[in-house]
């Protein structure tokens, strides 16, 4: 047998195997529900990914809310695309970055209106997917109560799925959750005085 030849055979050993470990866990999954998912870490890409999910979604068919925490003071290709959609209910609620507005008062009315709407999905079994994005930022300042959002996660439609999203995620969340992905940062562009790009960060 070549060299060659022994790495193919290894190869197929290994994948059998891995065939069967994957295949065994897959049978095991027997529970059907909704989930909580939670994208958080100081790396790029936690509202992408939600976002991603969205299109998956709509890809099935389902109806999408989203409300947008903190975010609001620029226009998104997020917002301007999935509005196209009539299975997506959009609602950008906040005021800017909190080092943008630098006033706590207003921050904290900001995520109470837009803590109502999030109700307002959380409630509807009509709505297959939830998307908070950036409410992690709003817990981490407490403009919300965690206990209540957690209290209201846990009482949604029991095959409704919801993404939380935004750095510092609280412990008692990711907890709770059942899928959380930590972005990691290595390299930014912005810190070589980039700017954002459009299809990049807008």
């Amino acid at each position: 047998m070549s060299p060659e030849e022994g790495r193919n055979a290894r190869h197929q050993q290994r994948m059998v195997h891995k065939k069967a470990v994957m295949d065994a866990g897959i049978a095991r999954a027997t529970e059907k529900r909704g989930l909580i998912l939670v994208n958080t870490g100081n790396g790029k890409g936690k509202s992408s990914a939600a976002f991603g999910m969205v299109a998956r979604a709509l890809g099935h068919g389902m109806r999408v809310g989203v409300v947008q925490f903190i975010k609001g003071s620029f226009s998104t290709g997020e917002e301007t695309f999935f509005r196209r959609f009539p299975e997506v209910s959009y609602h950008v609620m906040g005021e800017g970055f909190t080092w943008e507005t630098q006033d706590r008062e207003r921050d904290v009315a900001a995520a109470g209106r837009a803590w109502q709407q999030a109700i307002a999905f959380l409630t509807d079994p009509a709505v297959d997917l939830v998307v908070l994005d950036e409410i992690n930022i709003a817990l981490k300042h407490h403009y919300l109560d965690l206990q209540t959002v957690l209290a209201a996660l846990r009482a949604r439609p029991p095959m409704q799925h919801v993404v939380l999203t935004g750095r510092a995620a609280p412990d008692e969340l990711i907890e709770f959750a059942d899928t959380v992905t930590e972005m990691r940062d290595i390299k930014h562009a912005y810190r070589a005085g980039i700017q954002a790009q459009k299809g990049v960060e807008l």
